[in-house]
């Protein structure tokens, strides 16, 4: 080969491999921008909130990185939106994982992932409501003693992993529209027994209890029920806009974690 040919060679080579190494550093810039995620956030400093539940936390949450759904489109949305923007310079790490027709159960399957794994300051429940609809469609082992103990070993797993965990336990709620409608006096009696629960446990944990019941009972002053929460158990998006006012008004109220 010729000496030209050759050193051209080179050249082309080195060429080559310098936009190889080029090419290696974008990619890994470009893969740390990605963990810069809404599952990596606890890194930071920071106070870090979860919300867990059912379909009324879920929101219709996305299970990616699309940050337009990642808080879903509920109450657990519109506090963290309010927050975020009242207060920049707090460092506020807001999660949801909430997961539509969870039961304590289901909540216990998935608790060292979507609980334990993200290390929360502030854990916010709301869970009941699923565990009443099984109990009443057959299946009695959604008792309302076996759902506080499920409840209740979760807080002790949670305190034994996280000890300086604070908690925000939420009443489920219902109201006589739909299918709650035609089942009322069941729906009723149980979701009345799981409220007594939460507010047991709210006090021997030391949490923040949400009487998230009271707070629509009062609103039907203001508008029947179906303007609240359509179907007896989803909130319409005035229903929503009323839990997270309630949420932050009770948080604010017993920490200092989120001004009131």
């Amino acid at each position: 080969m010729k000496k030209g040919n050759l050193l051209q060679r080179r050249i082309f080579l080195n060429r080559f491999l310098a936009l190889c190494a080029v090419s290696a550093v974008s990619n890994n810039i470009l893969a740390s921008g990605m963990q810069i995620s809404h599952d990596t956030q606890q890194a930071k400093d920071g106070l870090t909130v979860l919300f867990q539940g059912d379909s009324i936390t879920d929101g219709n949450r996305s299970r990616n990185d699309d940050w337009n759904h990642v808080m879903g489109h509920g109450y657990a949305y519109l506090i963290a939106s309010r927050l975020w923007f009242d207060y920049p310079k707090n460092g506020y790490h807001f999660f949801n994982r909430g997961i539509s027709g969870n039961k304590i159960t289901d909540l216990a399957a998935r608790w060292q992932s979507d609980t334990i794994s993200l290390k929360p300051d502030l854990l916010s429940v709301l869970i009941g409501i699923n565990d009443i609809s099984a109990l009443l469609n057959g299946d009695h082992s959604y008792t309302a003693e076996n759902y506080e103990k499920g409840y209740r070993d979760l807080l002790d797993e949670t305190r034994q992993r996280l000890p300086e965990v604070r908690f925000v336990l939420c009443e489920p709620f219902v109201l006589p529209v739909g299918n709650v409608k035609e089942k009322w006096p069941q729906y009723s009696e149980e979701v009345k027994k799981r409220q007594i629960v939460v507010k047991k446990l709210s006090a021997e944990y030391n949490a923040v209890f949400v009487a998230f019941q009271s707070a629509f009972d009062k609103a039907l002053s203001r508008a029947p029920a179906e303007y609240w929460i359509w179907d007896g158990i989803h909130p319409m998006p005035a229903g929503h806009e009323l839990m997270a006012r309630e949420w932050i008004a009770q948080v604010g109220k017993q920490t200092k974690m989120i001004p009131g």
